[in-house]
């Protein structure tokens, strides 16, 4: 595989792990992917940190703080966030 190809590859990673890419670059980037073994492993990694990421980011904040950061900020706190 060209360094070329997996510069290209790589710099376009994160906007296809968000599968913001067209349909045609989507293919391109899947068969290098599938072709070259060490972009494979930076897209597992950087897909599986995304993952973990994701799931740390959808714990709820607890109570005590969102009333903390309303009291400091002069306003009610909703309860029901």
């Amino acid at each position: 595989m060209a360094e070329g190809d997996c510069n290209d590859s790589l710099a376009e990673l994160y906007t296809f792990l968000d599968g913001e890419l067209t349909d045609d670059k989507r293919v391109e980037i899947r068969q290098h992917l599938d072709d070259c073994s060490p972009c494979l492993e930076r897209f597992d990694f950087q897909a599986e940190l995304k993952a973990v990421i994701s799931q740390k980011c959808r714990e709820e904040v607890p109570q005590e703080l969102r009333d903390r950061i309303a009291r400091s900020l002069g306003i009610e706190a909703d309860s029901d966030a």
